[in-house]
């Protein structure tokens, strides 16, 4: 069998060893660490923000954002509908209320126009002071809307956080992800633009937050001559092992975004010709996305093959694809939550398929994945 091409696998560049090195050669293998605060401080730099806490997961940056904010049960939380369940699932850790807004047909993010109507809305129905944060996704790497949504944010006087699990290194009027709301988050699961296997982080200018974040993550231990907590923590703090690969693929992200984006080009370049495809794409010039993923709609009617076609024939040859996030307003888990829909997140649902997008991916296999493509749609008859 032909070796696995995956959606987007991890990409070492060597440099990470290094770092690797010195935490074992110190025996500085436990969470916390030089790499951590080399590794903090070159996120901060990069995101265009005074402040950053590597954390184990993106999820749990987004737990502690919510945290520090107060939500809690009878809270509300507007939040993306079009996204993956981890955006959401720390809302109902704290026993508040995700309310899911739909999105937006140029960057398929949330729609600013439902935000508000949404914000309106809940108002009406009585919960003035319910709504305490809104947490806005990059999807894929594209940048939402973010001077709209910030201006309805600022009108109604309600903290962002964003969700900028994908998108890091993205841009919108040249001004990083993740430096527009009160917070934000990062992931460095396995399938992102960089890795620490596992891991994350929760950046912001706000000095307090972070501190109060890597106080939180740390089991919020008081500091005492013995073990006393007043607060309830968590154990969510980046080992220094980890940290050092990040430290090694920071050096090489302007390297991955670079790649990311010439292969977006090269499928779109070679695809673009037929009418039934159509790619997420960069709105206008003050949009710069990393392209974490190439994502495109399939319509049928026109093409003559499905989305579910062509990921078969691409799976045939050991090639992966998969399906765009299925929204959480259609999740069994959420279905009972209240959201303000336009119907686009389902219209994306059933045509939207991602395509292999690794930046480690040779320009052989990348020449054979269009190949296998064309060559589905030329055999529709």
């Amino acid at each position: 069998m032909k070796p696995r091409v995956y959606l987007s696998s991890p990409h070492m560049s060597g440099h990470e060893l290094k770092y690797v090195h010195e935490a074992f050669d110190q025996n500085w293998i436990a969470p916390l660490g030089p790499n951590v605060d080399r590794f903090e401080e070159t996120l901060g730099s990069y995101c265009g923000v005074k402040h950053a806490a590597a954390l184990s997961s993106g999820t749990a940056a987004l737990h502690l954002a919510l945290v520090m904010l107060g939500v809690k049960t009878g809270d509300e939380v507007l939040v993306s509908s079009f996204t993956f369940s981890a955006s959401v699932n720390p809302i109902v850790y704290q026993g508040a209320t995700p309310v899911f807004i739909d999105s937006e047909l140029d960057t398929w993010n949330m729609d600013p126009d439902l935000l508000e109507a949404a914000i309106l809305d809940r108002r009406a129905k009585g919960g003035t002071n319910k709504i305490k944060a809104i947490v806005v996704v990059h999807l894929y790497g594209m940048p939402a809307k973010m001077d709209k949504i910030m201006e309805v944010a600022n009108r109604y006087d309600i903290p962002v956080i964003e969700d900028a699990a994908e998108a890091l290194g993205s841009k919108y009027n040249g001004k990083a992800l993740g430096s527009f709301g009160k917070m934000a988050i990062l992931s460095f699961n396995g399938n992102k633009i960089i890795t620490t296997s596992g891991g994350g982080a929760l950046i912001s200018d706000d000095e307090s937050l972070i501190k109060k974040a890597r106080f939180l993550a740390t089991q919020a231990r008081d500091q005492a001559p013995h073990y006393q907590h007043s607060e309830i923590g968590y154990n969510y703090r980046m080992s220094n092992v980890l940290a050092g690969i990040g430290r090694g693929q920071m050096e090489v992200i302007d390297d991955r975004i670079s790649k990311r984006r010439e292969i977006y080009s090269y499928y779109k370049k070679n695809l673009d010709k037929f009418e039934g495809i159509k790619f997420l794409s960069e709105p206008g010039i003050g949009y710069f996305s990393n392209f974490w993923l190439t994502t495109v709609l399939i319509d049928e009617s026109k093409l003559g093959v499905s989305k579910e076609k062509i990921a078969e024939e691409l799976a045939k040859h050991n090639i992966e694809t998969r399906p765009v996030w299925k929204p959480m307003h259609l999740q069994p888990v959420f279905k009972n939550f209240a959201s303000y829909l336009n119907n686009n997140s389902e219209y994306l649902f059933k045509n939207g398929l991602c395509l292999p997008s690794g930046s480690n991916m040779s320009e052989t296999t990348l020449k054979q994945i269009v190949d296998i493509i064309c060559q589905t749609i030329s055999k529709k008859s």
